[in-house]
């Protein structure tokens, strides 16, 4: 269990808010994670719960639905749902595509889509990557050509999170591709359009319960009315929003770290070997002392960068340097954890197993490991 305690971001409401994600994870996460894994998707119900819980996009305004609070209590889901060992997409939904559509919506959009995303009826996604186009956004090639008072999108996404189950996609696109970032443009596309068809819900290393997926757009006609703010500020508004997406990659790294972390004292405290348990070897007590070092780090430097985002200070660089420490660190502690459970941390009966498969892609999506260095680089 997450130790809050001594935490100074957070209070008295907030360690409250935690005690009633805990147990509402308690009665309908833990109990479904393996069916999860093993069909590929969370189930409906599930979002259902959740919304009916609070615990969907809380940030969202009293007047939509939503419990107008501030990020720390996405912090909190965050951080139980990464420690809990759960890849569901329900951060994806309230820490990343709802506030495109409270910053960016018109107040027709807030109105039709932020209730639904706060109860879980609606579920979302955001299609940026391409076969062709990964961390370059500006390399998109899905098409949004105006045709009078439609735009007709063509093109194709992938790794999409949430892709299978989506009512409501973000969708990256090029309004004008002769004019680079300029013309970059965010269009909502209802998954029920004519012309929009899901892929095969993809086969991956990890996460297997987050359902990710190919998306393709075939001359989908799109109302101008559901171009997301301005036409052609779309990759500003990407940036803008960055920062909280690497933000939350960062979260659900140092979360995840630490349960991978607790995992191997639990067994290193329990097997046995040569007449003590493994804990007791000097090399055991040692590679954890060193970890427990960095995770203390971590969860130090987390909470500057809570504080920071919260004063609205958190820079671009800021928040990419978060993403790359945090999630480098979750590498390192769960191999290192698995290589202390032996040939049990292979078995996938062990959660160490699911933890560090599930911790390999938070290298890589939200920007790589070495884009983050990029970034990073150019604020030196």
């Amino acid at each position: 269990m997450l130790d809050t305690a001594t935490r100074p971001v957070f209070d008295a409401d907030l360690n409250l808010f935690r005690d009633q994600v805990r147990k509402f994870y308690d009665r309908a996460l833990h109990p479904n994670l393996d069916r999860w894994e093993e069909e590929g998707c969370v189930d409906r119900t599930f979002w259902l719960a959740a919304g009916e819980a609070g615990i969907l996009c809380p940030q969202v305004p009293e007047e939509y639905g939503g419990l107008g609070l501030d990020y720390r209590f996405n912090a909190v889901i965050g951080e139980e749902l990464s420690y809990a060992g759960s890849s569901a997409g329900i951060t994806l939904q309230s820490d990343i595509v709802v506030d495109y559509i409270i910053n960016y919506g018109s107040e027709e959009q807030k109105q039709r889509w932020l209730p639904g995303m706060v109860s879980g009826e609606v579920i979302t996604a955001i299609a940026m990557t391409e076969p062709g186009a990964g961390s370059d956004l500006q390399g998109v090639r899905t098409t949004a050509i105006r045709d009078g008072n439609h735009y007709v999108v063509s093109g194709s996404k992938t790794y999409i999170t949430n892709g299978q189950n989506a009512d409501l996609i973000i969708v990256v696109t090029k309004t004008d591709p002769a004019a680079g970032s300029k013309g970059i443009s965010l269009i909502l596309v209802e998954g029920d359009r004519d012309g929009f068809k899901r892929g095969r819900n993809l086969d991956k290393v990890g996460q297997n319960s987050a359902d990710t997926s190919e998306l393709f757009f075939e001359d989908v006609r799109i109302p101008i009315t559901n171009c997301l703010g301005e036409e052609g500020k779309g990759f500003a508004y990407l940036m803008n929003q960055l920062p909280q997406e690497r933000l939350q990659i960062a979260i659900a790294g140092q979360a995840g770290a630490q349960r991978a972390f607790d995992e191997a004292v639990k067994f290193t405290k329990e097997r046995k070997a040569f007449k003590q348990t493994v804990f007791d070897f000097q090399n055991t007590r040692f590679t954890l002392a060193a970890l427990k070092a960095k995770l203390q780090a971590g969860w130090a430097h987390l909470d500057w960068c809570l504080a920071r985002h919260l004063d609205r200070q958190l820079t671009a660089a800021e928040a990419s340097a978060a993403k790359l420490f945090h999630t480098e660190l979750q590498w390192e502690v769960c191999d290192a954890a698995l290589q202390l459970h032996g040939g049990a941390g292979y078995m996938n009966e062990y959660p160490i197993a699911r933890l560090w498969r599930d911790a390999r892609v938070q290298r890589i999506y939200g920007g790589t490991s070495e884009i983050m260095k990029e970034v990073v680089a150019r604020s030196i």
